[in-house]
């Protein structure tokens, strides 16, 4: 019984990968085709579908309906599938490997460094542009990742790094990178405004040629986690208990925040601060899918991507002709939620 048990639950879990992926793609299609020029679902399935997959026996549109849909908000809508998953996949892994339901993929200083970043180089007057890049997703990129390396260099004690250490790290410093932040921003009054519209989030800024970057990163980032997700597992019953199963704990540790600060860095360098995403999507996964994360974690990327392209249909379409910034949305969204989840950990003490 047991033996038949194992095959019917793995087909079980494709089942719903492939149902979330499925969904996936249609609500990628509903997003592309509203707006405000509203363009019919089915005229832009035969529009993705004849680029992306040859398909010449589709009908397409006009040349006008298929510049909006393949230059403009196909590839907006793709870079919010594309930092969902993301943010998604990250929080996963910080969520298990911290053991709190309640961390996300900014916990340990990656926004404060990528704030700084962008913050820099909006302020400075660079004219670069690196494979499709400005100065602004290049420097958040980089002022992540360096936040990172140097809360854990900081935070490492001997050859341990605790975990109460390595917050309590990327606290201070976070704080630190808000401070040299605001003191830029008031130097350089006339970029106030665009260095606070980053911090919002957006997904207009990139096109095809950045996706064709940050795409292959994440999904390179997500496939670590994966293979990562059995060691996941193990930290789940605590350090002690992870090392007796044979996991090294200190370098898969070390593994797991580079993966998971890879994954928000890349997200961060095309989006800006999109909050509460890698809070939600997780927990909310978690609660549906159970904790295991070589099943959690692709759930959560989908799922997060589901919910960001959402996110940022309604963003477009609130006050449209007028945009939202999708950081506000995800934050009216998540803000409750995370209420929500202080309030049950009062009466749920484990994780």
């Amino acid at each position: 019984m047991p033996a038949s048990g194992r095959p019917r639950r793995a087909w079980s879990r494709a089942g719903i990968l492939l149902a979330l992926s499925l969904s996936l793609a249609g609500v990628i299609i509903l997003a592309t085709s509203l707006g405000t020029v509203a363009i019919p679902f089915a005229q832009v399935a035969g529009m993705v579908a004849r680029r992306l997959l040859g398909w010449r026996f589709l009908a397409g549109g006009s040349p006008q309906a298929e510049a909006i849909i393949l230059q403009i908000r196909l590839p907006r809508v793709v870079t919010a599938a594309v930092v969902g998953s993301a943010l998604a996949a990250a929080g996963t892994v910080f969520q298990g490997l911290l053991r709190n339901p309640m961390a996300d993929p900014y916990i340990i200083g990656t926004s404060g460094g990528a704030a700084l970043g962008a913050t820099l180089a909006l302020i400075l007057p660079w004219q670069v542009v690196w494979l499709g890049f400005t100065p602004v997703p290049i420097l958040a990129f980089a002022g992540a990742m360096s936040a990172v390396l140097i809360v854990y260099r900081v935070a490492r004690v001997g050859p341990r790094t605790p975990i109460t250490t390595l917050l309590l790290t990327g606290f201070a410093l976070s704080s630190l990178m808000a401070a040299v932040m605001s003191f830029l921003m008031l130097a350089g009054t006339q970029t106030l405004q665009r260095v606070v519209l980053w911090t919002m989030g957006g997904t207009t800024a990139s096109g095809w040629t950045q996706l064709r970057v940050v795409t292959p990163l994440i999904l390179v980032g997500v496939m670590l986690a994966f293979l990562l997700a059995h060691d996941l597992n193990a930290f789940l019953l605590g350090e002690e208990q992870a090392a007796h199963l044979g996991v090294n704990v200190e370098r898969r540790k070390l593994a797991l925040l580079m993966v998971g600060s890879l994954l928000t860095a890349a997200a961060v360098s095309v989006s800006g601060l999109v909050g509460f995403v890698g809070l939600v999507v997780p927990h909310v996964a978690r609660l549906l899918f159970g904790p295991d994360h070589r099943f959690l974690l692709p759930a959560a990327a989908l799922v997060g991507a589901i919910f960001l392209v959402l996110a940022d249909l309604v963003a477009r379409l609130l006050l449209s002709p007028a945009e939202i910034p999708v950081g506000i949305i995800t934050a009216l969204i998540g803000a409750p939620f995370f209420i929500y989840l202080l309030r049950r950990s009062k009466r749920e003490v484990a994780f």
